[in-house]
């Protein structure tokens, strides 16, 4: 890989043209992603924000989600925001009916932790390991973390609760960074992304 990953983001439904933005914004290069022979051709992948239960029905529905679950496991790079935090979690403390996950973070997600649409807000979140300061979170209908396992480590909390984890090479947010235009988080994925095909190649 050169130093400019390319990078889907899973198209089927919810915040997928920000998270584009963001991620040519931290120099990758940017597609959406919604089919195996698409999600093959990718160094890494964004979750999106959006409804977590339609795009896990989606992902099964467009033949995307067994591979997506294979590709996790192997080690690819992956970031979830909201939604994709949830996608990403190993259980859902909540879940509704049909609801699957990818899975790749031992952590216990809670939906909508953080209350309806009408209760979204933003704050100033310390992001371990984004240098310059707190990011701008914003939490929409957000869910927060319950618990991590042993594996996980824990990267940010607001208000006493786990809102963003990582888990190996596999990153999720409780707030969408995609839409402050602060690319931060997306940078530290896309060198998540340089360094791990820096170790494969």
């Amino acid at each position: 890989m050169s130093d400019t990953p390319v990078i889907g983001v899973l198209a089927l439904q919810g915040d997928v043209r920000e998270h584009l933005v963001a991620l040519a914004a931290a120099d990758a290069v940017a597609r959406p992603v919604r089919r195996p022979e698409e999600l093959a051709e990718v160094d890494g992948l964004v979750l999106p924000g959006g409804e977590s239960t339609t795009i896990s029905k989606l992902a099964v529905l467009f033949g995307v989600m067994e591979p997506l679950r294979a590709r996790v496991r192997d080690g690819m790079p992956v970031y979830g925001s909201c939604a994709g935090m949830i996608l990403l979690a190993d259980k859902i403390l909540d879940p509704r009916s049909g609801q699957e996950t990818v899975g790749g973070i031992d952590m216990i997600v809670r939906r909508n932790a953080f209350g309806r649409q009408n209760e979204s807000f933003e704050a100033a979140v310390a992001v371990k390991g984004v240098d310059g300061g707190p990011v701008e979170g914003v939490f929409i209908r957000a869910p927060w973390v319950e618990s991590v396992g042993a594996a996980a480590e824990v990267l940010a909390e607001h208000d006493g609760h786990i809102v963003a984890v990582r888990q190996g090479n596999a990153v999720a947010t409780s707030f969408h960074p995609e839409l402050t235009g602060d690319h931060r988080v997306h940078r530290l994925f896309a060198d998540m992304v340089r360094a791990n095909g820096a170790v494969e190649s």
